[in-house]
């Protein structure tokens, strides 16, 4: 950290300064905190250790608007009431009439999908936080960058994540265990190349009363207040598929249909319908299912042969 020539000077000068300390104290008995600390010095013991270093700012306590929505209670909490509840209905202590809330099955009525639509945008009668504030928090956008300037995608994936639960959640209620199948699709319509406001949307765009849900999402640069995010401000749309399980069987319950109402709407439907029925004959091509065929069985040992030529 330092050079040889700067420690010598500095250990150089401490000696100075320990030695006139010292001498001083008899004459004055008003010592400056360093000058204590100095005194103290034990050999062996580096100087860096009497530096004062000012702690750096901690990181601004940034809480998206989707967060409350999340969850009611901290995880531990519920965790510790779950168990609670466990041990108390092994002893006989639990009542003998059940809980009506966790009885009763999920809401299977149709709903549209702007029941479940949800834009993180600043509105004048919402704190100015509902968005990603990465322009104005330089303190928020330092947990978002990476070595290289750039904003990491990981993060954001994790803050879609959070979000497509929280819209899943508005199409079946709390009545189910809503979990993440898959993220199907990741596109990049448009790549970030400057530090801006982000808005997240999304809603629920595919449900036919099966368990799962397909959620689109996307990510814009956040237009001004009152105004919709413009084709080019879309830097990112991607496609969660959710699963709704039972608490208590942790299998797979129906959930409530969409409702197809306007011709936008249907468009919507019907490219999730396709990509369900993509999935679907994906997953009847899986060799979990059936042995490759006679293609596939050359084009896996042209691969292998390859492969043999470098070892």
């Amino acid at each position: 950290m330092f050079g040889l020539s700067t420690r010598r000077s500095a250990v150089g000068r401490s000696k100075c300064l320990s030695s006139t300390t010292s001498t001083t104290s008899a004459t004055s008995t008003t010592t400056t905190p360093l000058q204590h600390r100095i005194t103290q010095h034990r050999p062996g013991q580096s100087l860096l250790a009497y530096r004062d270093f000012h702690p750096s700012r901690t990181k601004t306590a940034f809480r998206p608007t989707w967060m409350p929505m999340r969850v009611k209670t901290p995880w531990i909490d519920a965790l510790n009431e779950s168990r609670e509840a466990a041990k108390s209905s092994q002893e006989g202590r639990a009542s003998s009439t059940p809980d009506s809330s966790s009885a009763a099955g999920p809401d299977l009525t149709p709903k549209r999908m702007a029941d479940s639509h949800y834009k993180a945008v600043s509105h004048p009668y919402h704190p100015p936080r509902s968005i990603l504030p990465l322009a104005q928090d330089k303190w928020l956008l330092d947990t978002y960058l990476n070595a290289s300037g750039h904003i990491r995608l990981g993060s954001l994936l994790m803050d879609l994540d959070a979000l497509a639960g929280v819209i899943a959640y508005r199409h079946t209620g709390d009545s189910v265990t809503t979990v993440t199948a898959a993220v199907d699709r990741i596109t990049i319509e448009h790549p970030l190349m400057e530090i801006c406001d982000l808005e997240l949307s999304g809603q629920v765009t595919y449900a036919t009363g099966r368990s799962s849900m397909e959620v689109s999402l996307q990510v814009a640069k956040a237009p001004p207040a009152g105004e919709e995010a413009k084709p080019e401000d879309v830097l990112i749309t991607c496609a969660f598929t959710m699963v709704s399980l039972s608490p208590v069987t942790k299998k797979p319950v129906p959930v409530a249909p969409l409702l197809v109402e306007t011709p936008e709407e249907r468009l919507l439907f019907k490219k999730g319908e396709e990509n369900y029925q993509a999935k679907k004959a994906l997953r009847s091509r899986s060799l979990l299912e059936k042995a490759p065929d006679e293609r596939e069985s050359q084009l896996i040992h042209d691969m292998w042969t390859k492969q043999m030529s470098y070892i």
